[in-house]
């Protein structure tokens, strides 16, 4: 089940990839994918850098042509009927696709008359865009003077200009203020209740937990694990100690009982202890106590979903430094 309780059983599949693959320079960037998405979710798609998430991306978009496999959008083959998979999709790449010597409502409205709005209707579209965006001081502002987050939220307002029936969405937030990060969640959860269809890569863990419906991780090309977040993170068969210390001097003194099962967090004066199950925790409290530890507070419950992709992908900059690199253009 998924975050609203909607049932897949008779939900209509979105896209079905069988054996995608793709090789660049002798390497295969996307390895035997295989991918199930069902109209009107968010399908999260994460990895670390060069795993073959933005490859896989622009394949599924028909901006790259597949190396082996089959895909199919709502039926159509990619490969042999991708004119018709263009009428039903939409992308936001990494990097936002706009003309830098027009203003922000001119791009909004060059994209509308391209898709077959009137002028009048463009402008219309173009004007309620940049209200939901935030952006309606800047409209008439060129686009080389904004910002990267306004480009950004300008680039996205671009490709729902005409609803797709499936959203491309390449890292959308990314250098985006938190103000305009919850715009695009509750933009991205809009299009979605109205049945349009969010394949989604992120950096940001929190994103994806709280807008996918499901999630892949993929690493070095493959996908190496798939489902939902509670089922990812039940997945480990493991619990988490979240440990809280008076001050730093405390925490040095528990890094040295607890080692080497413990681990750092971004808290400075928290650690993070993997356990099997409660009776287990209780006993790492207990040693601390005996060993007059100052322990402020701890808790007890499943890993987060950041745990669970470090933990998935052993993530380290040497694991990918031979892998090539993927490109958005």
């Amino acid at each position: 089940m998924i975050k609203d309780k909607r049932s897949y059983a008779l939900s209509e599949l979105a896209i079905e990839a069988k054996g995608l693959v793709k090789e660049i320079a002798g390497n295969r960037i996307v390895d035997d994918v295989n991918l199930r998405i069902f109209k009107g979710t968010v399908y999260g798609f994460l990895g670390p850098n060069g795993a073959g998430k933005t490859t896989t991306v622009r394949m599924l978009s028909t901006l790259l042509p597949i190396d082996g496999g089959t895909v199919a959008v709502f039926g159509n083959d990619l490969a042999s009927e991708p004119k018709e998979v263009r009428k039903r999709i939409s992308l936001a790449g990494q990097y936002a696709a706009l003309d830098e010597d027009l203003t922000g409502i001119e791009n909004i409205i060059m994209i509308a008359r391209l898709l077959g709005y009137s002028q009048s209707q463009a402008k219309k579209r173009a004007e309620t865009l940049l209200r939901v965006f935030g952006m309606e001081e800047a409209a008439k502002r060129q686009v080389k003077n904004y910002s990267g987050g306004m480009r950004r939220r300008i680039d996205i307002a671009g490709s729902i200009v005409s609803i797709p029936d499936i959203l491309f969405l390449d890292e959308p937030t990314t250098g985006l203020d938190p103000e305009s990060r919850n715009q695009v969640w509750q933009m991205i959860r809009s299009l979605r209740d109205a049945g349009t269809t969010v394949f989604l890569t992120t950096q940001y863990l929190e994103e994806a937990d709280y807008l996918a419906d499901r999630i892949a991780i993929i690493k070095k090309g493959k996908v190496i694990a798939e489902g939902t977040s509670s089922e990812l993170k039940a997945s480990l068969k493991m619990g988490v100690l979240r440990i809280r210390f008076a001050d730093w001097e405390e925490r040095h003194k528990a890094i040295k009982i607890l080692a080497p099962a413990v681990s750092e967090n971004s808290n400075p004066l928290e650690l993070l202890y993997e356990v099997s199950d409660y009776t287990t925790a209780m006993e790492e409290i207990r040693k601390l106590e005996k060993e007059k530890v100052g322990v402020h507070e701890f808790s007890y419950g499943q890993p987060s979903l950041d745990e669970v992709f470090l933990q998935l992908t052993s993530y380290s900059e040497s694991s990918y430094q031979d892998q090539p690199k993927e490109r958005a253009n």
